[in-house]
């Protein structure tokens, strides 16, 4: 299929919603809907659900015109065997996802990691653009990351580039799903913070509420913000001393927090292999969605 002149669906698989973008062949947005992840009924009710709003978008497809599909998934397909790696919703892992959907659609669908489409949206409409090298990052229920070289976002051989989410920086720390202890996600992912908080406390808050509260100043969640603003320059600041990006974007509904443009910079500061510290670390211009127009690009 050409890319020149077609329309282009994108579908961004979150844990909690999932969100789809029929653009025209100029990148108008010509419907864009969001519908709730059935993420409790499993693997067959999320690839059905999925299928069913491509369909919903293509009927909006003129009769005449050709259209690509794109998804974003939080995980990857693996190279050799096709199968769903490292999601962090576990019901697609071990699932031929890309192959059940294109058998659903009857049609070929791209499928890369959501964190890739976030940075490449970034990178070719939003805060990236104009950057030679951007490392995006995706906060939000995980904690996911993509790197963009020349507006080309990698994949790698094992299609794991960007995954800074899995570094272990606490062995002593809580279990991941990944079966690592104290990974990144467990640190600065809202689920992260939010189990963080309540094995420390006995006490259920969600991260939006611990940040309410920290902002009163109550003392638990001052020292749970506290913390995951540290840990959040101990890992940015540890990434930026590998890969030294030209710009940072920040996505994900974290990414709303503003204390982390000021606050969290600082501890970036304190933790990267520099004493002055340039990197710009940006807010998405795209929304905290932005991963699915991303998609959108990626289709087939």
């Amino acid at each position: 299929m050409t890319t020149a002149g077609i329309f282009r669906i994108g579908i961004d698989l979150g844990g909690t919603k999932t969100e789809g973008v029929l653009l025209d062949p100029t990148d108008l947005v010509l419907m864009r809907e969001r519908r709730a992840t059935p993420l409790a009924e499993g693997y067959q009710a999320i690839l059905e659900s999925v299928a069913q709003l491509v369909r919903d978008l293509a009927a909006r497809v003129p009769a005449e015109a050709s259209y690509s599909v794109g998804v974003g998934i939080p995980g990857s397909v693996d190279a050799v065997t096709g199968l769903v790696r490292n999601a962090n919703s576990v019901c697609l892992i071990g699932r031929p996802f890309q192959i059940d959907l294109e058998r659903l659609l009857g049609r070929r669908v791209g499928v890369r990691n959501d964190a890739d489409c976030f940075t490449l949206a970034e990178c070719r409409k939003g805060a990236g653009v104009g950057r030679q090298v951007v490392f995006g990052v995706i906060m939000g229920t995980g904690c996911g990351g993509g790197i963009c070289i020349d507006g080309v976002v990698r994949e790698g051989p094992h299609r794991i580039s960007g995954e800074w989410g899995h570094v272990s920086i606490d062995p002593a720390g809580a279990p991941c799903y990944c079966g690592n202890r104290g990974c990144i996600e467990t640190k600065i992912s809202g689920s992260g913070v939010e189990a963080a908080f309540l094995a420390r406390n006995g006490v259920s808050l969600t991260m939006e509420e611990i940040v309410v509260a920290a902002r009163r100043g109550e003392a638990r969640a001052l020292l749970a913000f506290d913390t995951f603003l540290d840990n959040f320059g101990r890992s940015l600041g540890g990434l930026i001393s590998v890969l030294d990006p030209d710009a940072v974007v920040l996505g994900g509904g974290l990414s709303n927090i503003e204390e982390l443009y000021h606050a969290g910079v600082e501890r970036v500061r304190h933790y990267a292999f520099h004493n002055d510290l340039r990197t710009p670390i940006l807010k998405n211009e795209l929304g905290d969605s932005a991963g699915v127009f991303g998609a959108a690009w990626i289709g087939m």
